[in-house]
């Protein structure tokens, strides 16, 4: 990559290391063998919960009671704008009947998957946007058991923000449980809960591990690490708010990546000396954890040209891009890999994350080289299906015999070779390659 770093990361974030493989394997295999009691007793050890598992219709009219109307009035805006989104991302993919040759059609389906289990992180954040994200993407999907877990608080339960938006926005069972257990009780249909057929949703890397261990016998969405944002600005941006940007985002988590891209080493050099002071006016926890993050994983680029910031952001395959120079069309056309894109000073970060529309459960540690994030896609399976006449199966079966045999599989060859004898019994076929 060519660019001039006016600051380099000096440690990389990592998931899935042995040693929590091990812990979430255990777990795991502890959860399947002992089922609800085990999960009991590692939500009583990790979350010091001992109250109800499922939630209760009575604990969710409760927890609305708590809930501003303003806030109300606000996850619900929310919802419309991700389900408006998703009802728009569902017309993209349609079913199809094509007939491939004379006589033999064939056509794809779009079929939801029956179940879905929703993780919604808890901790030092209340994620009302994680539970919007989940659920409502899957109701729009079509599937038809939702759950969700998130991590009670002791003597609390779930925040009752989300506990709200989760039935606001569909989940059809909820449970107090979070980490492993969360994943392993919608994995293993604990408590009554129907086997999940896809894990989604964000967590810390215990969640990861386990999503990662278990994928194979479910679905998942990815397997997600700390989540990382980079902003491409010229000398149009307002360092100001691109510096507010960055801080934005390295308050995740301490290990939470940011970096800058810019053409204009003036306004890097701005952003690089005022992070620091804008930090500082957090609140605590946040800015410990903003504080850490830019120390450690951020980076400032200044490269030759918007080529070469291109160039770089593909490189780095960002979860969240953000655009804030000149000529913004150029740059979405040429941009190829990240998560979520944001055009110009309008849009941020923030927004995709909250209430805009677009999902914000995204790809992270490069992975948008190869994937983008959650969509009502991701609770569908395209599946396709195919009809003869018997005509029309006639050339099909003749070239299956002779491709079968080269392979060497003469099973193969042999179930189209009794179709043609018992559909053309006066005709001789070349049925060999030979």
């Amino acid at each position: 990559m060519s660019g001039i770093y006016l600051k380099k990361a000096c440690v990389t974030p990592e998931t899935g290391h042995d040693d929590v493989r091990a812990v979430v394997q255990k777990i795991l295999n502890e959860i399947e063998a002992g089922g609800d009691e085990v999960a009991r007793r590692y939500a009583a050890q990790f979350d010091q919960w001992e109250g109800n598992i499922l939630v209760s219709p009575e604990e969710i009219v409760a927890a609305t009671e708590q809930i501003p109307q303003r806030l109300q009035d606000d996850i619900r805006f929310a919802h419309d704008n991700i389900r408006r989104f998703a009802e728009a991302q569902k017309q993209t993919v349609g079913e199809c009947t094509v007939e491939i040759v004379p006589g033999l059609t064939a056509g794809q389906k779009q079929i939801p998957v029956d179940a879905a289990g929703c993780y919604v992180p808890g901790g030092r954040y209340a994620h009302i946007a994680s539970a919007l994200m989940t659920v409502t993407t899957a109701k729009v999907a079509g599937v038809k058991r939702i759950c969700a877990c998130s991590p009670p608080r002791p003597g609390v339960g779930i925040h009752p923000a989300v506990l709200y938006t989760l039935d606001l926005c569909g989940a059809d069972k909820i449970v107090n449980l979070g980490g492993v257990q969360g994943i392993a009780a919608m994995a293993f249909g604990l408590f009554g809960l129907p086997k999940a057929d896809i894990l989604v949703g964000p967590g810390n890397q215990f969640v990861a591990e386990a999503k990662r261990i278990l994928f194979g016998r479910v679905g998942i969405d990815m397997v997600a690490g700390p989540t990382d944002s980079m902003i491409l600005a010229d000398e149009t941006a307002d360092p100001v708010i691109v510096a507010w940007d960055l801080v934005g985002q390295a308050e995740h988590g301490y290990n939470s990546p940011v970096w800058l891209v810019s053409t204009d080493r003036a306004l890097a050099e701005k952003v690089l000396a005022s992070v620091p002071t804008l930090i500082s006016t957090l609140p605590q926890l946040n800015a410990s954890n903003a504080e850490a993050a830019w120390r450690d994983y951020a980076e400032v680029i200044v490269c030759s040209d918007r080529e070469a910031m291109a160039r770089c952001a593909d490189e780095y395959a960002p979860e969240h891009l953000q655009v804030q120079a000149a000529d913004l069309d150029w740059w979405l056309g040429r941009l190829r890999c990240y998560g979520s894109l944001f055009l110009g000073e309008e849009t941020t970060v923030a927004f995709g994350d909250k209430s805009s529309g677009p999902n914000h459960v995204l790809p992270t540690s490069g992975a948008a080289r190869y994937t983008g994030g959650l969509s009502v896609h991701k609770y569908m399976k395209t599946v396709t299906w195919q009809r003869a006449t018997r005509e029309g199966a006639r050339p099909i079966a003749e070239a299956t015999a002779r491709i079968s045999r080269m392979e060497g599989m003469e099973g193969h060859a042999r179930t189209a070779d009794i179709r043609l004898e018992k559909y053309f019994p006066d005709t001789s076929f070349q049925l060999s390659t030979e």
